[in-house]
Formats: C-alpha cells, structure tokens, sequence
C-alpha cells in the first residue's frame, strides 16, 4: 500500500523549531517528506532543514489554525502550543498527534497528575493550586511545580524553607512530597491510531542536582530484569490510558522501598532518547515519523551501550556561543557530537549533546566523566 506522505505527496507541519524539530527533519529529509516549521524564533534551529519555515507564537489560536492550513499532518516537538487551534484543525479533518484532547492533559501539570490518580497509576502524593498558596499552607521539604510552560528543570524546584517559597512566582501550581529516589528512569513507548505499542529498554538518567537538569543518560540501566520489565508495563499502561499517539517519554522514580512511580510525561521525541540515535536500531525520531504516518514499527532494540552527556551553557556566559575543547572531544573515539545551532548560550541552556558508544558500560562512565570536563560552552 503506497503512503501519500511520500514523495511530497503530504505536507507534514511541526509545531516548534528546536532541537527536537531539528533532529526530526533530518530523518524527514532522508525520507524526502515536504515538512513546514512553526517557531517564534528566526533564528529556530529546524529553519534550515524545513521546505518552509515560518515564525509565528506557538500560543496564538489564529497563527496555529493558519499555520496548519498548509499541512496534512501536524506534530509538535513542544508541549506549549494553543490546544484549542490544534483542536479546531483536527475539526477540519487535518490528522492532529498527539490528539488535542491528550496534550490538553499534558502540558498542565495539574491535570496530569489527577489523571494519574483518577486511573490509579502510582505517583507521588500531591496538592494543586490555582495561586500559590500561603506557607502556613505547605509542609516543608517538598516539591513545588509550575503547572504549566516549564521545561527543562526550569519551573520546578525543592523547597526546604520560608525563604525559598516565597521567592517563588504566584501561578497556579502543584506540590508534591518528596521522595527518597533511588534511580530516575525513562521510557520511550510509540503507540500508533490502531493502540498498538512498542517501548524502548529503560534507560537511567543522573541529574544535576544544582539545576534540577539531566546530566546524563545511561543504557544499560541498572535495573534488575524484574524492575525493568515493571517499568515497560506502567509506561505503556499510562500511554494507553492517556490514548496517546506517536512517542511519549514516560519518566519514573524508582524509590527506596522499590516502588516504580511516575513522574511526569512527554507527548514527543525527549532528552532522555537521544541515546537511540546512535545505539539503537531506529532512532526516537524515526519512531515518532512511523507512527504518526501510519508506518510499520521500527525495532527497539539498543545494539550497543551508551551515556549522552548534555552540553549546556556554562555559568556566567551570556550571549553569542563559543565552543571550547571541540577538537579534544572529537579525537575520543566512538563519540559523537551533536551541536544544536543556537545562537547564544545562557547558563544551563541546552546546546547541544555528545554520545559515547561501546560495549562496556563501567568504561563509558569513565569516559563521560572526563568528556564533560573537556568541552566549555562559552561566550565569544
């Protein structure tokens, strides 16, 4: 059966410009499928690799509808876009993924977390707010989320005193208790429009606990094949209870009791599989493309081992990036480098990740320790 998106057939648009669109569009390239980017920025990263580009607010109900008037299938690479254009166009017949009605849960926190209680999915004990509440109100040490537009560890925080709740910004919120983690875990599943899934191994994340970002991502995990197989099961329970379709990274606690609980969710290609495009078979990226074109699952399977390693801003720079220790990360062999395009750096901004591959998990955390110390991410 032949599948029109082929051959400029069908227009796909991508909602978001970043580096998850970035790394989309280079599969689509390979595919040759016609694509269109929306992105507030000119200077987007995926500008380059889209046959059109436009720039626009991802959040304004009109410049979404128009946007997709373009396209015959539309995705998004960020969860911060108008629900209600996404919604109107699905109306209109465009086939809209994730679904509307999926990423309104998604990107409001709070929403998120009472469904997982209402579905009786394990989760962290948690409170939501419409304003931040007074201090008398909360029970320290605890976990405050933005319930909506965070990323990236920015709009989360641990609060252990009066001091650090009332710097925090008065929006709707949700605190949560804090649990005694003893490994974060990912997930990637795809589910397709017919509800067949298919998830990625585990992988373990290790954070920076200063910026509350991840670090670095490892595969193999460190789960026993009990745990892992636990985690598989929840992350595809939540991804078919949600309904969702294309990729959703499922992250997890496990905690010191050994109790597998969910975090939170992302409705797309994620941090935490980047690992895939050099150790495993089909990449994240390649995975979301199949499943919202209607195309056989790819393979899951990881061929080897691996650690990413984020390259983000170093502190104290501000403005157009300079790159240091390129040529010293490049001589390391089995490493590869993937540099975002973004113009300027700020302090803990994503900039780009590097990926070690091997057959030995314990090397590759040596390795990945000295790697990180050899490329700066500075200001010209």
């Amino acid at each position: 059966m032949d599948n029109p998106a082929f051959s400029n057939g069908q227009t796909l648009g991508v909602l978001g410009g970043g580096q998850l669109g970035k790394m989309m569009l280079t599969k689509c390239r390979q595919w040759d499928l016609h694509t269109i980017v929306l992105d507030p920025s000119e200077t987007a990263p995926a500008r380059l690799l889209a046959n059109n580009f436009y720039v626009g607010d991802l959040m304004d109900y009109q410049t979404v509808v128009d946007f997709g008037q373009n396209a015959d299938i539309i995705t998004i690479e960020i969860e911060n876009v108008n629900v209600e254009a996404l919604q109107t166009l699905q109306e209109q017949g465009k086939k809209v993924f994730p679904k509307p009605e999926t990423l309104a849960i998604i990107q409001d926190k709070a929403k998120q977390k009472q469904f997982y209680k209402t579905h009786k999915l394990p989760t962290a004990d948690f409170q939501s707010f419409d304003i931040k509440p007074d201090w008398d109100s909360v029970k320290a040490p605890l976990i405050w989320k933005a319930s909506r537009f965070g990323y990236d560890g920015f709009g989360v925080k641990k609060i252990e005193n009066q001091q650090h709740w009332e710097a925090l910004p008065d929006v709707p919120c949700i605190t949560e208790s804090c649990v005694a983690i003893d490994k974060e875990i990912a997930i990637i599943v795809a589910r397709n429009p017919k509800g067949d899934c298919v998830s990625y191994p585990p992988v373990e994340m290790e954070f920076n606990s200063n910026a509350n970002q991840v670090e670095f991502v490892c595969y193999p995990s460190t789960l026993t094949p009990q745990q892992a197989n636990a985690c598989k099961t929840l992350a595809e329970q939540l991804t078919n209870a949600i309904e969702h379709v294309g990729l959703l990274a499922v992250e997890l606690f496990l905690d010191s009791d050994g109790n597998i609980l969910i975090n939170e969710v992302a409705p797309r290609p994620h941090n935490s599989g980047h690992l895939s495009i050099e150790a495993a078979v089909t990449s994240q990226f390649e995975q979301h493309l199949r499943t919202i074109l209607g195309l056989p699952f790819g393979n899951c399977d990881f061929l080897q081992h691996g650690i990413m390693i984020n390259v983000v801003g170093d502190p104290g720079h501000h403005g157009p990036v300079q790159y240091k220790g390129i040529d010293e990360i490049l001589a390391i062999s089995q490493t590869q480098l993937h540099l975002y395009g973004k113009a300027e750096t700020r302090p803990m901004r994503k900039m780009g990740h590097i990926t070690l591959t091997g057959t030995n998990i314990d090397e590759l955390r040596q390795k990945a320790a000295q790697v990180k110390t050899k490329l700066k991410v500075h200001t010209i």
